[in-house]
């Protein structure tokens, strides 16, 4: 080993400590038990609406008061009866099925149905392809 220089150690104290005690640990009663024991001072805070099974709010929001006067009936807008009598009577006329329409418009049958039995919620895009394929004016004035 000639030619080596001395061998120096680090002997200086390496310290590893504990992590500090979380917000939850400082609450814990074995930890407030010893903070008295050892004569620290504790602060107790009673929160307003602790042990309570009442909303942050007591009394009834704005909301849900709106929401209980509200009486107006909202619902979907539906195809009228002259569009379902237009579109049937268009396709009778062309010979067709509901399923051929459809297949023609690139829709699946059971938009057809919908149309026709008055339950879709319409959409000028598609009204605009059946008027195109029928070759009849279903939108407007006749």
């Amino acid at each position: 080993m000639a030619g080596v220089g001395p061998i120096s150690q680090d002997w200086e104290p390496v310290v590893i400590r504990k992590k500090a005690p979380t917000a939850a640990a400082k609450k814990d009663e074995k930890v407030v038990n010893a903070a008295r024991r050892a004569g620290a001072e504790i602060e107790t805070v009673k929160k307003s609406n602790a042990g309570t099974n009442k909303a942050a709010s007591s009394s009834t929001s704005l909301n849900t008061r709106k929401l209980d006067e509200e009486n107006e009936n909202l619902s979907h807008e539906r195809v009228p009866t002259e569009l379902k009598k237009a579109i049937m009577q268009a396709r009778m006329d062309k010979k067709l099925t509901q399923s051929q329409l459809a297949q023609m418009i690139n829709e699946k049958p059971q938009i057809i149905q919908e149309y026709e039995s008055g339950k879709a919620i319409p959409n000028q895009q598609i009204i605009g392809k059946l008027e195109r394929v029928l070759g009849a004016k279903l939108r407007g004035k006749k």
